[in-house]
């Protein structure tokens, strides 16, 4: 395939992934998902604050507010994070009363307006049951905190553990290099394999790997660039405190969530609308290998 025609393809997907992303509502769906992850992620840390005091681990949900807002530009996250961390002082030992199913069930709303997006630029209609579509939610983020707690133990109490190691087998200092190495990359691979899974799971139809990881690999890639150029921005140039007043944390992390949902549904678009091009390319190529019809005499 030569450099021109790789063109003309690319131009294609772009302009029907972009096309689609303005026909399905794709602004107004990313503010849903922006809102609803928001909203979903209180129910979600005090759910892990639970979770977590009841194994006796009372510093798992502050830590993972941490690392979960390690990846956000700093004056964004800063003002959510101490809002959670208020929250999270109260002591909750109520994993199994109302307080704790309540949070779970809200959390899961996230989780609803990810799939939504998902439907949409897929084009795909979910006639699935929304009682089994509840519970997959559910045990999504089920899932998630169990990763999330996994993940903070990776990432802070696998250092003291290593360390004690070394105290009482010196030999094993060569290999630290290597065992930090993996520890990082396994938490770094979680987001990545939450995108597989919201992509696999989430929406209606069948996908194989292959026509995921274009649109993965883009979100990722357009959620450092994008929230390398938000913070940028916020640095140097916005002043929301003039706009928003007291809201100005909030709001700028709305609007930041906001930006990460486009990027989302736009990762989608880009999957659905290479799985089109794919398609056409595939019946161009039967038909062109049809024989010619015979002329009659």
């Amino acid at each position: 395939m030569g450099a021109h025609q790789t063109a003309i393809i690319v131009y294609a997907v772009l302009k029907d992934a972009i096309g689609h992303f303005a026909r399905d509502d794709g602004f107004a769906m990313a503010s849903h998902v922006a809102l609803s992850v928001l909203l979903a992620l209180f129910p979600l840390l005090i759910f892990i604050a639970s979770l977590a005091a009841f194994f006796g681990y009372d510093g798992a949900a502050a830590t993972a507010t941490e690392l979960l807002f390690d990846a956000w530009p700093e004056r964004v996250a800063a003002p959510v994070a101490r809002e959670i961390e208020s929250v999270l002082t109260v002591r909750r030992s109520d994993l199994l009363t109302f307080g704790a199913i309540a949070a779970l069930w809200f959390s899961s709303n996230g989780i609803e307006a990810l799939r939504t997006a998902l439907n949409r630029a897929y084009r795909q209609i979910d006639n699935r049951s929304f009682i089994l579509l509840r519970i997959q939610s559910i045990f999504l983020v089920l899932l998630g905190a169990a990763i999330l707690l996994a993940y903070t133990f990776l990432v802070v109490l696998a250092p003291l553990a290593l360390t004690t190691l070394t105290h009482h087998v010196p030999k094993v200092e060569s290999f630290l290099l290597s065992i930090n190495v993996a520890r990082y990359t396994l938490a770094g691979s979680l987001l990545i394999i939450g995108l597989f899974i919201s992509h696999w799971l989430l929406p209606a139809g069948q996908r194989s790997f292959k026509d995921l990881w274009p649109g993965i690999l883009a979100t990722l890639v357009m959620w450092i660039v994008a929230g390398s150029v938000f913070g940028a921005y916020l640095a140097s140039f916005a002043n929301y405190v003039s706009t928003y007043g007291g809201l100005a944390g909030i709001m700028t992390a709305i609007i930041f969530l906001y930006i990460c949902a486009l990027v989302f549904i736009l990762g989608g678009e880009l999957n659905a609308a290479i799985s089109r091009q794919r398609r056409y390319r595939d019946r161009q190529k039967q038909r062109a290998a049809l024989p010619a019809p015979v002329p009659q005499s």
